[in-house]
């Protein structure tokens, strides 16, 4: 099994306590609302929400081609979920992990994608959000760069969606 990293970095003018609690500790109530265009709905299969809790999104099968790994003209006809497993919640420094363990969007060519996630303090009262996600790729498959920009792409336009929402809702 080979790995690809990848390590992006978003800014977002949230305190990070603000958003940790919002992003991860509320997601399940928070990101539905959110991003109604991108996600069905949000379960937890089980678990309460610390390491070990395995969670399961539904997506909007339109927004889930445009942005899954596997999304190579026509390649991917039916993607609709992820099932995330929570390998770490740390709620004191505003770090968490998890790994993609199911879902359509592993295919034939990933085994799992881990990532971790800190929320640093900015001067100016926001934060930076620090990524490493790790994709395991399984036999001789490559994953191109194109790809990976999707998914993180994907991901950042539901943070921008949480940022804009907070500061009216909240």
């Amino acid at each position: 099994m080979d790995r690809v990293t990848c390590e992006p970095v978003t800014i977002i003018v949230i305190p990070p306590a603000k958003l940790f609690k919002a992003f991860v500790l509320n997601a399940n109530n928070l990101i539905r609302k959110v991003a109604p265009h991108a996600i069905q709905k949000t379960e937890i299969l089980d678990g309460d929400g610390g390491p070990g809790t395995i969670k399961k999104i539904t997506f909007v099968e339109i927004w889930f081609l445009r942005f899954s790994i596997l999304a190579k003209a026509g390649s991917c006809s039916h993607c609709k979920y992820v099932k995330y497993r929570m390998d770490k919640v740390d709620d004191a420094n505003f770090k968490y992990g998890y790994s993609l363990v199911e879902g359509d969007a592993l295919g034939e060519v990933l085994e799992k994608i881990s990532s971790e996630t800190t929320f640093v303090q900015c001067p100016d009262g926001g934060c930076i959000l620090k990524r490493t996600s790790k994709y395991f790729i399984k036999g001789d498959h490559e994953i191109k760069n194109i790809r990976k920009k999707q998914v993180n792409s994907g991901k950042e336009k539901v943070l921008f969606a949480v940022e804009a929402y907070l500061p009216v809702h909240v």
